[in-house]
């Protein structure tokens, strides 16, 4: 069964596949979605946000990923995830890439 069948029957689907490098690292997310569609929209910020367009508004990254701005915003500031679940995730995944080593970050404010 094609998507566009199983959107239309309200089925159950997995979502929507982006780049290996942004799908590997998005499935570690997966779990703080509800909906498939949420989960879709997290992906695409991340594949706009590593392309090389200048502004990276919703509107450009939507333009460049093919979803709605409108997809995007929703996500943002409607969407039923916890912003705290996922840096708690975050976090583990960086701690556990680190895996003890120390770095050093440097911020650059003058950019």
């Amino acid at each position: 069964m094609d998507v566009a069948e199983q959107i239309q029957k309200h089925l159950a689907r997995d979502a929507d596949k982006t780049i290996p490098e942004i799908d590997e690292y998005c499935e570690h997310y997966k779990e703080l979605f509800f909906d498939v569609r949420s989960y879709e929209c997290f992906k695409y910020l991340h594949l706009g946000i590593i392309t090389s367009i200048k502004r990276k508004s919703f509107a450009e990254i939507s333009k460049v990923v093919g979803v709605s701005s409108q997809s995007l915003h929703h996500f943002i500031t409607k969407s039923p995830w916890v912003r705290s679940e996922l840096e708690v995730k975050r976090l583990e995944l960086i701690l556990k890439v680190l895996s003890g080593k120390e770095i050093v970050v440097i911020v650059d404010v003058d950019a």
